[in-house]
């Protein structure tokens, strides 16, 4: 039995959950799911520009751990991207943490994996 996903630390939630392509209608678009911790990955290492052990200290995980989490979240960006797919951010195992380190709530658990999948209507 797999030992339970770590709760990660973020930032701040996202300021918007859903990007499609423009002039695509939604009905029948194929859409990828990206963690609001795979997020946070992205905009500490590509955002932020932290090394690698700094971000994983920021979100509470370890750094291979860190280095797991940024490559899904690119490799959905990038799939999404070249595809034209719809991305949702949605999902994951964290906790809104702010500024002196104090967590405002916590996130929800469960997610997707990042893997396409017909976009329901929103």
């Amino acid at each position: 039995m797999p030992r339970p996903r770590k709760c990660r630390r973020v930032g701040r939630e996202p300021v918007h959950t859903f990007y499609k392509p423009q002039g695509v209608p939604l009905e029948g678009l194929t859409g990828l799911n990206l963690s609001i911790e795979g997020l946070e990955a992205i905009r500490l290492a590509d955002a932020e520009e932290m090394d690698h052990l700094e971000a994983a200290e920021r979100m509470g995980v370890s750094r291979p751990t860190f280095s797991r989490i940024l490559a899904e979240a690119r490799r959905v960006v990038a799939r999404a991207l070249s595809n034209g797919w719809a991305i949702h951010i949605d999902g994951g195992s964290y906790r809104v943490v702010g500024q002196e380190g104090q967590a405002h709530r916590p996130g929800p658990m469960g997610g997707g994996h990042g893997r396409g999948r017909r976009m329901r209507e929103f």
